[in-house]
């Protein structure tokens, strides 16, 4: 079992239903301790340490290939939760494709009961209508598919490559915390983009393919632009209007 040099005596379990201050203060060792480690060897404390079925959720974006190597390396059949929203850009498929042959990934794919013709049917284009229709549209696709599928597949140690270089809503974000009933682990949080070009090249990994046209960050066809001058990643999502779909703060 891999250890951490921490004072305390952890039963992760029984942390879940302590009061909020003391998570709070055992998850501040934690964290500080984890802050040391490598993020092939957080990963490998978090498989051996933390409860329930372990999942990681992967977009199939610019890098994601970091995490999908670095979770299915370490656990080969490790479930990969992918919420398609049917908008995807064609070579984003392409690339789910190509990573799922190449990792022999475990992938689920969880969708919207609604097919994407019903809801343009019935609801229009809501990434048109400003960040209500937005709101709406997320939370249907991204959201609720989530919640599903972390329920259905009674993950308990959910694992995301969000990092803190990406947008300013995710700083500060630590390494491991609690959300709800279940832990959420980000062992690349505090890697910068050199260090993700690094991973990616020692390992001869891929970015997605649209990294050459000018994408940094990837959603939907209707609601993700090329970086031009001027422009933050941020501003390449949502119009420009929103960073977030709500998958990673919602839940």
């Amino acid at each position: 079992m891999v250890k951490l040099n921490i004072d305390i005596d952890v039963d992760f379990n029984a942390l879940l239903d302590a009061p909020k201050s003391d998570q709070e203060a055992v998850l501040a060792k934690v964290n500080l301790a984890l802050t040391a480690l490598k993020p092939v060897q957080r990963v490998q404390w978090a498989l051996n340490n933390l409860p329930g079925t372990h999942a990681l959720s992967s977009s199939f974006g610019i890098q994601s290939a970091v995490m999908l190597h670095l979770l299915s390396t370490e656990q080969a059949d490790i479930p990969v939760i992918l919420t398609d929203t049917g908008h995807l850009f064609d070579k984003t498929y392409q690339f789910i494709d190509l990573l799922t042959q190449r990792f022999s990934l475990n992938l689920k794919v969880y969708q919207s009961a609604m097919s994407p013709a019903w809801q343009h049917a019935r609801f229009g284009k809501e990434w048109e209508q400003g960040i209500d229709g937005i709101d709406a549209y997320n939370k249907r696709n991204k959201v609720e598919p989530m919640q599903r599928a972390l329920n259905e597949l009674a993950v308990g140690t959910w694992y995301s490559g969000l990092r803190s270089a990406q947008a300013s809503s995710r700083e500060g974000l630590p390494i491991l915390e609690i959300r709800g009933t279940r832990y959420k682990f980000l062992p690349i949080i505090d890697l910068n983009n050199k260090q993700v070009h690094e991973y990616l090249t020692e390992f001869d990994l891929p970015y997605h393919p649209l990294w050459e046209e000018g994408y940094v960050s990837l959603g939907d066809v209707h609601t993700t632009k090329k970086l031009e001058p001027g422009m933050s990643e941020e501003d390449t999502r949502f119009n420009g209007l929103k960073r977030e779909c709500g998958l990673h703060f919602e839940i």
